[in-house]
């Protein structure tokens, strides 16, 4: 059972138990405006920010439609065909800013970008989807009207009524699914409550609200960095510290002690002055001389780039200040606050601090199987859901539109709108400390049979489809040219050779 100990530990903390939703409530400000800040004037933490949009979704996440048509009379070849044409049509869509973006300012991957950037300051992705009537369209000389707008998470109100079904801005049914929204729109420079519906009449969704929930009655997300603010905050005090302590030390750098006379002296000589006459000559004559030495003195020492002897005064001493801050301890204290940051983020320290000394093959290895799944389940229930919200928006309209042809026609299409929308999102691959070795496990596992090209180069971050087109081009084109094509493998293919093959062939 629980137990605490006579200094009384654990009754020392004040804890309470409520529900984690009204924890989100109470500190989701605060702890945005602390990350929002920490990110802005912290080099580490945008340097790790980046890191982690570079490992979810490195340049941008590749579609790859995987459609159900086989209840609409595609067959597989039909169905390849209507896939190529999508990820073409998708391609140059997602990559035009005036296209697919309300402001005409960002293409899709950018967003995306911005929304992890969002996800891990705010702890929640937000946005719109509109669309431009034709009048417009003619205007900015575009052709879709699907346009998303990212709107920055505090612009959703904290407003909660719960007898309106109204929590952080989120009204819910009975149910409780989400049915609107209420943001904080800025028009004419006046901010003005907007009330959007979730989703409009034909089910197609207004507002795109994504986050990762902790519990399950969650209804907004907080900040990633809500646990290290106390910590990352002392250690930026504990470095600023630092720093100061160094530049005071090349300021006061050398130390002359000497057996001059002190303020008790000139005390002395000042009341010794009011006796009369002799007094006050006395006085001018020591401070005459007590100037003259000091002079000298200034004259003889210098500290400065040109070498020379310094004659110091009798019972004078110099003494030089060495740098002795910060203490052995310094180094590992701050690894370890680092290290809490970089699990909170979700990123290997190396990566955070950009420290590789200490690190092996095998540490860099077992880092990175440590953070891969971490970085999987970010790719799959944050940036893709983004990608997927504004993909069958857009495909809706082109298949509305007719540019990609469909059979049954739209009609059909709502019919079957899931079936037809589902996609898979590809991002980068995973890291390798040893580039070769995992080449060769790639090719074992062909071999084998216990994986496939379209597998592997999923694994690699590249769409296959992609990759078959290109070698059957380059294949072709080998060919015609009377040359013999790279891609032919007549016999078995040989398997690259193992450390110590190479080492014997190199012998020999």
């Amino acid at each position: 059972m629980l137990r605490d100990t006579k200094s009384g530990v654990l009754a020392s903390r004040r804890v309470a138990l409520t529900d984690h939703r009204s924890e989100v409530r109470r500190s989701w400000r605060t702890a945005a405006a602390l990350a929002v800040d920490f990110i802005q004037n912290s080099g580490t933490l945008k340097g790790a920010t980046d890191q982690v949009l570079a490992d979810t979704v490195g340049v941008e996440l590749v579609l790859s439609p995987q459609p159900d048509l086989s209840k609409l009379g595609y067959d597989q070849k039909e169905t390849d065909d209507w896939c190529a044409l999508v990820k073409k049509r998708w391609k140059h869509w997602a990559w035009n800013p005036a296209e697919c973006d309300q402001r005409g300012k960002l293409t899709v991957p950018q967003m995306v970008d911005i929304g992890l950037r969002w996800y891990i300051a705010y702890g929640e992705i937000t946005g719109m989807m509109s669309y431009m009537p034709r009048s417009m369209r003619r205007r900015y000389g575009i052709s879709t009207g699907t346009k998303v707008l990212m709107t920055p998470p505090h612009r959703l109100m904290q407003d909660t009524i719960e007898a309106e079904g109204l929590y952080q801005g989120v009204w819910h049914d009975a149910n409780g699914r989400p049915v609107g929204y209420k943001f904080r729109d800025r028009r004419d420079g006046i901010d003005v409550p907007t009330p959007y519906p979730a989703r409009d009449g034909q089910g197609r969704p207004v507002v795109m609200h994504i986050f990762d929930p902790v519990d399950a009655d969650d209804v907004r997300g907080i900040s990633l960095l809500t646990p290290v603010f106390r910590k990352f905050a002392q250690s930026e005090i504990l470095d600023d510290s630092v720093l100061q302590t160094f530049i005071l030390q090349t300021v006061f750098a050398a130390v002359l002690t000497s057996p001059a006379p002190s303020a008790e002296a000139f005390e002395g000589l000042e009341a010794l002055s009011n006796l009369g006459t002799g007094g006050a000559e006395l006085k001018k004559d020591f401070l005459d001389y007590f100037g003259a030495m000091m002079d000298n003195a200034k004259d003889k020492l210098t500290i400065g780039s040109e070498s020379r002897v310094a004659s110091l005064a009798p019972g004078e001493d110099l003494q030089f200040k060495t740098s002795d801050t910060p203490g052995p301890q310094y180094l590992p204290f701050k690894a370890s606050l680092s290290r809490e940051t970089a699990r909170a983020i979700g990123c290997t320290y190396e990566s955070f601090s950009m420290d590789h000394s200490n690190a092996t093959y095998s540490s860099t290895r077992m880092g990175t199987a440590s953070i891969w799944p971490i970085v999987m389940r970010r790719r799959e229930r944050l940036a893709a859901p983004q990608c997927q919200t504004i993909y069958e928006c857009w495909l809706d309209e082109e298949i509305g539109e007719g540019r990609i042809p469909f059979k049954g026609g739209y009609e059909a299409f709502r019919a079957h709108r899931s079936e037809v929308s589902w996609a898979q999102w590809q991002g980068p691959a995973k890291p390798s400390a040893d580039d070769y070795k995992s080449a060769r496990a790639s090719s074992e596992r062909l071999e084998n049979g216990t994986t496939s090209l379209s597998i592997e180069c999923t694994e690699l971050g590249v769409d296959p489809d992609e990759v078959f087109e290109q070698r059957q081009r380059e294949h072709q084109r080998y060919q015609e040219a009377g040359m013999r094509s790279p891609f032919e493998r007549p016999g078995r293919p040989e398997l690259p050779l193992t450390d110590d093959d190479r080492k014997k062939t190199e012998a020999a």
